[in-house]
């Protein structure tokens, strides 16, 4: 029983941090709120690790009268990796917002037990007060951020290959996809992190207004309606996406494509001539962001999609020139 109660102080952080986050986790996901995108918030992604850091350090200094910052800061993370498995285990959250939420959670995670560290040598006697503050924050903040804070976001994301050959023979194929093998494809990021990969692409017409149809891995399936059609120079589209025929299982929920929060709008393939007599095959796609995360949100929307750009294009780049030295 003593030994239990020598080492309760750390072992108490731990549980007490990675509930405090569980917790978080399954009230924003009650039927009753889950339309308010609580877990998609600012408050949610950096004031809730933030208390899960203060909380851990706050007991552990019940132990230890005084702890380096950086001791303060990696112990900080106990709470967050336990929150994160569990969360993985029991489905509530899928590897991809696990590891898009894993660098802003460590961060304030150690933040908040830098400020757990501070505020303790700064006191003059033991109070509570600053741990009752801290964990009340997301829930003052978090009302606030989904009435008044509400915002919306639009960016293009631009990636270009060069292919040793000429438009026209570039141009065949960017309309209809054939079926993609694996190892056409290298390893990306998206696909370490469980970004499905794209299988094919098929166009009803060869026009303005045609549709081209998408297909990848996990029963995704979305349109591409042709806006733009000037052959060997530009393929532009709209995305056509059903929000409900992308299995949640595909995409985690709360990235899902076509959704409230995050959309691609339009994308397009500009083909231009080198000197050399090469075609720059340049694919741009424009991005809807609505969620409160700012720049963090971009950040990673832009490296998921610089990544699936890249893939697509060496796979073009890879398939023209294979058909032209054939």
């Amino acid at each position: 029983m003593n030994r239990v109660m020598r080492l309760s102080p750390s072992h108490i952080g731990i549980v007490c941090g990675a509930l405090y986050g569980l917790l978080f986790r399954v009230v924003w996901e009650l039927d009753k709120l889950s339309h308010l995108n609580g877990l998609v918030t600012a408050s949610f992604l950096f004031l809730v690790p933030f208390a899960i850091g203060y909380i851990r350090i706050y007991f552990e200094l019940k132990q230890c009268q005084t702890i380096s910052a950086s001791r303060a800061s990696s112990l900080a993370w106990q709470p967050v990796f336990v929150c994160m498995l569990v969360s993985v285990i029991t489905l509530l959250e899928g590897s991809i917002c696990v590891v898009l939420a894993s660098p802003a959670f460590l961060f304030c995670a150690s933040l908040g037990g830098l400020a757990a560290r501070w505020i303790k040598l700064r006191q003059a006697k033991a109070s509570d007060k600053p741990l009752l503050s801290v964990v009340l924050l997301p829930l003052f903040c978090t009302p606030i951020e989904l009435t008044g804070l509400s915002s919306s976001y639009q960016y293009t994301v631009n990636d270009s290959v060069v292919i040793h050959a000429s438009p026209d023979k570039v141009w065949r194929q960017l309309g209809n996809v054939s079926d993609i093998s694996e190892d056409e494809l290298p390893l990306s990021f998206g696909q370490l992190i469980g970004i499905p990969r794209p299988l094919r692409a098929s166009m009803t017409g060869l026009e303005n207004n045609a549709v081209r149809t998408s297909e990848w891995e996990k029963g995704v399936v979305f349109r591409e309606v042709i806006t733009a059609w000037e052959p060997a120079e530009r393929m532009a589209y709209r995305f056509d996406i059903d929000p409900n025929r992308i299995p949640d299982t595909a995409l985690d929920k709360h990235v899902k494509m076509g959704g409230e929060l995050f959309s691609p709008l339009y994308g397009s393939y500009t083909l231009h001539l080198t000197p050399e007599g090469y075609t720059r095959l340049t694919l741009s796609s424009t991005l809807s962001d609505n969620t409160n995360l700012g720049w963090y949100s971009r950040l990673w929307g832009r490296m998921i999609f610089h990544d699936f750009h890249t893939m697509l294009l060496q796979l073009m780049k890879q398939r023209t020139e294979k058909d032209v030295t054939s």
